[in-house]
C-alpha cells in the first residue's frame, strides 16, 4: 500500500495525511490542541481522504497519492545555482498494491450550504446514494437516497440551478396522458435547501384531470463525510416507520424523514413513501420532506441569523459581471459562517464545502482580513475564537495558534499553518482597527496579539529568518513575508496603546529586509527571482511559485500608507514582470507553479493550479505597487473564469493555458464555496477602488486604479468606521465618495 509517513504531532503541527479530511461542520473543529485527537486533525490542503494513504510516525515529508516517489529532475533558471535537494523519505508504492480509488468529484455537483447543514446532489436532482449525494448535518450524512417516481417513472431532467448559496431548484417533465404526443404534460419541480427540507411540486399542464401515484424512495448509511470520501461508508441501514415518515439508527446516530402531507403508505422494508395525487387541469400539488437528526429541531444556521457580521454590499458599473460576482461571494460567506460552540456570539468562517466545514485557523484569519470592507464583526469573532486556542506558557511555543500542516508541493516539506495563523493574528487586529474595530474590542484582543509577537521574537531569537516548520524546516519566502508584516503592523499596534516591544520588532524587520535582499534573490539573465525558500544550510530553492505574491502584501498602516516590504523597487519590478508572463499567468489567473518549473502540474493544488486567493493577492499587491498592466491581466482572467463558474468561484481550478473559445478546467476536488475564494472577490473590488481607511484618525484615502480596467465601478454598502460607505470610480479612474460616516475626512 502506498504509505504516507507522518511525524509525531507537535502542538503547532497536527499530523496531516496530506489529503482532504472534512472538519466537523458543527464547530467542533475549534478546540484546544490538548483536547484535539486524530479524528479532529484535518489537513489544510485541497483533497479528500483516500484509503490508500496511511500514517506512520517516521518522517516529516508526506507523499501524495499518485505522486511519483521521487520528484522529477529540476530545471534550473539560466545563471542560477542548482536547486538543492531537501531530505525526504518518500517511498515507492510496493509492487502488487492497489492504486488509490477514484475520489468523489465535486465540480459537477450542486452544493447547497447553510452550515452546519449541507446538501450535495448532481444535476439530475435525484439523490442516488452514490458518491457524495445526500443531506448532511455536522459532517454526517442523514439521507443519501431520495428518488422520486411519478406514475412509475422518473421525471426527465430539464433544468438544474442554484437559487442561492443554500438552495437549488430542479425541474423535470414527463408525459402522463396516453394522447399527450411528444409534449410533456406533467412538470415536477424540486426545491432543495441545506436546512434539510425538500419541496416537491407537481403541475398538471394537460386539459384533463390526472390521478398520479407518487413514490419517494429513501435510504441512508448515516456515514461520516470522511468515510464517504474514502469509499468506506458501508451499506444502507434498515428503516423503520416513524410518525409521518421513516427513521434509521445506529448505536451512535439516528435520522428521520417526515412528510407533509403524510403519505398514504409507508413501506419500511423498501424505504418507500407513497401518495395518490389528484391534479385538476392546470392544478398543482406539493409534498414537503424534512430531514433531521432524530430528536433535533430545525437547523439554525449561523449565517441566517438576523444580525449577521457582513454588510449588505453591492457592486454596479460598466462591467455586468461585478454585481453577480459580489452577490454570490457575500452569499457564500454567509453560508460558511459557524459559531464558536462555547461562545455563540463569536462567528468565524469554515474553510469550504464540502470537505472543510470547520475552523481552519490560517484560512479563517485570511478570509476575515479580506472581508474587512464588509465590517469588523467577523474579524473580532474570529480573533476571539482563536485567542482561546492559543498555547499557554511558559515554553518556546507559548503564544502559538495551532494549525495543521499544509502540503507544499514536490520541492519543499509541508509547512505549518499554525505559524501562518500566529503571524496573521496581529495583522488582522491592526488592520481591523484601521477599518473601525471599536477601541474597547481592540484592547481586549491586544494581549493575545502581544503573545503572538512575543512568540515571533522568541522563535527567531538571535537569528534573522523564521524557519517553517520550526526549528529545522526551511526558511520559506512567504513565511518571511508574513513575519515581516506582522512585525511592522504589530509594532504600529503596540505604539498605539503604549505597549513595549515596538522598536525591537522594527529593528528585526530591518535586519530581515537586509538579509532577504542578499539571501533570497536568485540572479539570472532575466533579472532574477525570489527563491521559494532557503534550505536549513542556506541554499536557495529557486522555483518560481505563486507564494511569491505574499511579498507584495505588506499590510496597511495609518494615513493610508502601506508598510514597506521585503523587496526593493527594482526587485518588485522584476517580480511584477514574472507574474505577468505566460509561465505564471494562465489567462484565467495565477498558476501556483510556473510552467517551466520541474514538477509543474496544471491540476496540482500547489504545483500549477490557479488558486483564487493568490491571484487576488497578486492583483491587489501589483495594483498597490503601481504595476497596473500585470494586475489588469490577472484580474480580467479571474473575472472571465468566474463567468464559467456561474459567478461562484471555487478555491482553485486547473492552470491550463487559456485559448480562444475555451473555458477553465475545474479541479475535481476543489471546495466550492470556499471562504478565501469568496473573500477574494471583496479584496479585488476594494483594491480597484483603492480604499485605505484610518478610522482612529477619522480619514479614508482613495487610490483607485488609474486605468479603470472595469470602466465605471460603484461599490455601496461597505463599512468604514462602523458606518455605511459607498464610492464611485469613474471611467477616468477618479474616485468620489457617495456615502460616509459624519466627520470622516478624505485623505490625500
Amino acid at each position: 500500500m502506498h504509505q504516507q509517513p507522518t511525524p509525531p504531532a507537535a502542538p503547532c503541527e497536527r499530523p496531516s495525511r496530506d489529503r482532504r479530511e472534512p472538519f466537523p461542520a458543527d464547530g467542533t473543529g475549534l478546540r484546544s490542541p490538548e483536547a484535539t485527537g486524530p479524528a479532529h486533525q484535518p489537513p489544510a490542503d485541497s483533497r479528500p481522504p483516500s484509503p490508500a494513504v496511511q500514517d506512520s510516525p517516521t518522517s516529516s515529508v508526506p507523499t501524495r497519492p499518485g505522486r511519483p516517489a521521487t520528484a522529477p529532475a529540476q530545471r534550473t533558471p539560466p545563471g542560477s545555482r542548482p536547486a538543492p535537494e531537501l531530505p525526504t523519505t518518500r517511498q515507492r508504492t510496493p509492487p502488487g498494491s492497489r492504486p488509490a480509488p477514484e475520489l468523489p468529484t465535486t465540480h459537477t455537483a450542486l452544493i447547497c450550504v447553510a452550515l452546519p447543514g449541507l446538501v450535495i446532489s448532481g444535476e439530475p436532482g435525484q439523490l442516488t446514494g452514490r458518491g457524495l449525494d445526500g443531506f448532511y448535518r455536522g459532517g454526517r450524512r442523514l439521507l443519501s437516497r431520495c428518488q422520486v417516481r411519478v406514475a412509475g417513472r422518473e421525471p426527465l431532467p430539464v433544468q438544474a440551478r442554484m437559487t442561492g448559496a443554500a438552495s437549488a431548484r430542479f425541474v423535470g417533465t414527463l408525459r402522463a396522458s396516453p394522447a399527450a404526443g411528444p409534449d410533456p404534460d406533467v412538470v415536477v419541480e424540486r426545491t432543495r435547501h441545506a436546512d434539510g427540507t425538500e419541496r416537491i411540486t407537481l403541475r398538471n399542464a394537460a386539459f384533463r384531470p390526472l390521478r398520479l401515484p407518487v413514490e419517494v424512495a429513501l435510504g441512508t448509511d448515516l456515514a461520516d463525510l470522511g468515510a464517504i470520501a474514502a469509499g468506506t461508508s458501508g451499506p444502507e441501514l434498515p428503516a423503520s416507520v416513524h410518525d409521518a415518515g421513516l427513521r434509521w439508527a445506529t448505536a451512535d446516530a439516528a435520522a428521520c424523514v417526515t412528510a407533509d402531507p403524510p403519505p398514504s403508505d409507508a413501506l419500511a422494508s423498501a424505504g418507500l413513501l407513497r401518495w395518490e395525487v389528484e391534479l385538476p387541469p392546470g392544478g398543482t400539488a406539493a409534498l414537503e420532506l424534512r430531514v433531521r437528526p432524530a430528536g433535533a429541531g430545525p437547523l439554525r444556521a449561523a449565517g441566517h441569523a438576523g444580525t449577521g457580521p457582513f454588510a449588505a454590499a453591492t457592486a454596479a458599473g460598466d462591467d455586468p459581471r461585478v454585481a453577480p460576482l459580489l452577490h454570490s461571494a457575500v452569499a457564500d460567506l454567509q453560508a460558511l459562517l459557524l459559531r464558536d460552540p462555547a461562545h455563540p456570539a463569536d462567528t468565524y468562517l469554515a474553510a469550504g464545502a464540502p470537505w472543510r466545514c470547520g475552523m481552519a485557523p490560517a484560512e479563517a484569519l485570511a478570509a476575515a482580513r479580506m472581508t474587512l470592507p464588509l465590517g469588523t464583526r467577523l474579524a473580532a469573532g474570529t480573533l476571539r475564537a482563536l485567542a482561546r486556542t492559543q498555547l499557554p506558557g511558559p515554553g518556546p511555543r507559548a503564544g502559538l495558534i495551532p494549525g495543521p500542516r499544509r502540503d507544499a508541493g514536490p520541492h519543499l516539506p509541508p509547512s505549518c499553518t499554525g505559524t501562518e495563523a500566529t503571524l496573521l493574528f496581529p495583522v488582522l487586529l491592526a488592520e481591523a482597527r484601521r477599518w473601525g474595530l471599536p477601541d474597547q474590542e481592540t484592547r481586549e484582543l491586544l494581549p493575545a496579539a502581544e503573545r503572538c509577537l512575543t512568540w515571533l521574537r522568541t522563535t527567531v531569537g538571535d537569528d534573522t529568518y523564521l524557519p517553517d516548520p520550526h526549528p529545522a524546516g526551511p526558511a520559506r519566502c512567504e513565511t518571511q513575508a508574513h513575519a515581516h508584516r506582522a512585525a511592522l503592523l504589530g509594532a504600529d499596534l503596540l505604539d498605539a496603546y503604549d505597549r513595549p516591544g515596538a522598536e525591537e520588532l522594527r529593528e528585526w524587520a530591518q535586519r530581515l529586509r537586509t538579509a532577504f535582499h542578499a539571501g533570497f534573490w536568485v540572479e539570472d539573465r532575466g533579472g532574477g527571482r525570489p527563491a521559494a525558500a532557503l534550505t536549513p544550510d542556506g541554499r536557495p530553492v529557486p522555483h518560481l511559485t505563486a507564494a511569491a505574491v505574499h511579498l507584495l502584501d505588506t499590510g496597511l498602516l495609518g494615513a493610508g500608507r502601506f508598510a514597506p516590504g521585503l523587496l526593493d523597487k527594482v526587485h518588485t519590478e522584476h517580480l511584477a514582470r514574472l507574474l505577468g508572463t505566460p509561465a505564471m499567468d494562465a489567462g484565467w489567473g495565477l498558476r501556483g507553479l510556473g510552467t517551466k518549473e520541474a514538477g509543474h502540474n496544471p491540476f496540482g493544488h500547489r504545483t500549477g493550479a490557479v488558486r483564487v486567493q493568490e491571484t487576488a493577492l497578486a492583483v491587489a499587491g501589483l495594483t498597490a505597487a503601481g504595476y497596473e498592466k500585470e494586475a489588469t491581466g490577472l484580474l480580467r482572467g479571474l473575472l472571465a473564469a468566474a463567468e464559467h463558474f456561474g459567478h461562484r468561484l471555487p478555491e482553485m481550478y486547473a492552470g491550463e493555458q487559456r485559448s480562444a473559445g475555451g473555458a477553465p478546467l475545474p479541479h475535481p476536488a476543489a471546495c466550492r464555496p470556499a471562504a478565501t475564494a469568496a473573500a477574494s472577490v471583496v479584496l479585488l473590488l476594494t483594491a480597484l477602488a483603492g480604499i485605505r481607511p484610518d478610522a482612529p484618525a477619522r480619514t479614508v484615502t482613495l487610490r483607485p486604479v488609474r486605468s479603470a480596467p472595469l470602466g465605471e465601478l460603484v461599490l455601496s454598502g461597505l463599512r468604514v468606521a462602523g458606518t455605511p460607505f459607498a464610492v464611485r470610480i469613474s471611467r477616468l479612474g477618479l474616485a468620489m465618495v457617495e456615502e460616509a460616516a459624519d466627520g470622516l475626512q478624505l485623505g490625500a
